[in-house]
């Protein structure tokens, strides 16, 4: 069988309406970084309290923080992609749930959720990872500083440790831009659905997948530079070694 390629399909006219294939396929990026991005801003606060609360000293509360921990890391993410757009509506009463399936952008909505959950769930753990990691000293000082604990972990130990976690973070930001893939299996038309329409359209696989693969990583590289500037610039000099860690 021999594969007929054409490198030039990319400038013919999609059948979507779009424009060309190109235009597509920048179209589905536009939807892959909005659904990576806005779920990441979600994924770090929530994972910042959640990973904040695994190492306080009431113990329910860690217990509560842990099974959140648990319950989103441990379910596979398509299956909380499918539970959060097919069964939660059934779940909620049924005005609300009526609501939900007519919302607009649905799918990017419940991708943005899922994302979010699960993600943060990651970044929890890798909070306080940080603030254990940090010296017990560091606590000490800020008590006898006379600050409360809320205000000893605003002003001394999450900064420090937002710093030690940084390379982590990082590859949990490279792993949400990947993980929104996942969308187009309830209809998000992000970057790979796009590839996958254009490939049913025009029959030119190879090129479509190709072209979103370099897509991928050169998005990835961008993040991965510009973390690392990030990094290097609110590196403690004597406390951290700038770009001493992997992504």
């Amino acid at each position: 069988m021999n594969y007929n390629w054409n490198w030039q399909i990319f400038w013919a006219p999609s059948p979507d309406g779009v424009g060309t294939y190109m235009d597509t396929l920048m179209s589905g990026l536009v939807w892959t970084l909005a659904t990576a991005l806005t779920a990441w801003v979600m994924a770090l606060v929530i994972g910042a309290i959640v990973g904040t609360i695994r190492t306080m000293p009431n113990r329910w509360a860690v217990r509560l923080a842990n099974a959140y921990v648990e319950l989103f890391r441990n379910i596979p993410l398509l299956v909380q992609m499918f539970l959060w757009y097919f069964v939660m509506p059934e779940l909620v009463p049924t005005s609300t749930g009526d609501w939900l399936k007519a919302m607009p952008n649905a799918p990017f909505i419940t991708a943005v959720i899922c994302l979010g959950f699960f993600t943060s769930s990651r970044v929890a753990v890798q909070v306080s990872a940080g603030i254990q990691a940090l010296p017990r000293g560091q606590t000490l000082a800020g008590t006898a500083l006379g600050l409360t604990l809320p205000q000893t972990y605003r002003y001394v130990l999450l900064p420090m440790a937002f710093r030690i976690v940084l390379p982590p973070l990082t590859s949990e930001f490279l792993n949400i831009i990947k993980n929104s893939s996942v969308a187009l299996t309830i209809g998000l038309m992000e970057l790979t659905a796009r590839a996958r329409s254009m490939s049913e359209f025009s029959f030119q696989v190879f090129e479509a997948f190709t072209v979103v693969t370099i897509i991928y990583i050169v998005v990835n590289i961008i993040v991965v530079n510009l973390m690392s500037l990030l990094e290097k610039k609110v590196a403690v000099p004597g406390f951290i070694t700038s770009g001493s860690g992997g992504h």
